[in-house]
């Protein structure tokens, strides 16, 4: 089986729904900004202040086409990988790219007590996400080959991915459906 690439908006529920489609699908569960924190030996912040933006996705793209050489895996993008046509090609190549698409308002509720995320530490939060949000949903859109609405609980809505990967007019001749749970 082709890997599984998560993709969508903070706090749409990538990387809780794709442990959970790892769990049910006995494939490994990987996190790409985790993947690239491992292989830098800082944190995406320190990425961030030490390399700039440009640095920071530079080790992203180098990522993509690292983990899209690979098998059987559940990958969990950063918020704006796929915002990015080198990335979303490298993964294309192999991968079925899965939206978890939820409405802002809900990425709203979800992160109103975050205080990990950068961009949300700030005054005006609801503003700028609103404008990344916009900015970024048609990029998403573009990039995936399927949608899946992420408005329910995580594992209902990762039971909704795997089926929809399972009956993707696309795959059907190219994924091994026996070990889908």
């Amino acid at each position: 089986m082709n890997n599984i690439v998560l993709c969508g908006f903070m706090g749409c529920g990538k990387s809780t729904v794709g442990k959970n489609v790892a769990r049910k699908t006995g494939k490994k569960y990987v996190d790409m900004d985790f993947y690239i924190e491992q292989k830098a030996g800082m944190c995406v912040s320190e990425i961030f202040e030490k390399y700039g933006e440009q640095g920071f996705r530079d080790m992203e793209h180098e990522a993509c086409e690292e983990l899209s050489r690979e098998k059987n895996l559940i990958i969990a993008s950063g918020g704006g990988a796929l915002t990015f046509e080198r990335n979303v090609e490298a993964f294309k190549k192999n991968d079925t790219v899965v939206l978890l698409d939820v409405d802002l308002e809900t990425i709203k509720n979800r992160l109103r007590n975050d205080t990990k995320r950068p961009l949300l530490q700030r005054p005006d939060k609801d503003k700028v996400m609103k404008e990344l949000y916009d900015k970024r949903l048609p990029l998403y859109i573009s990039a995936a080959d399927i949608v899946v609405k992420g408005q329910s609980t995580p594992l209902k809505t990762a039971f909704a991915v795997i089926d929809a990967v399972r009956l993707h007019p696309i795959h059907k001749k190219s994924i091994d459906y026996s070990d889908l749970k």
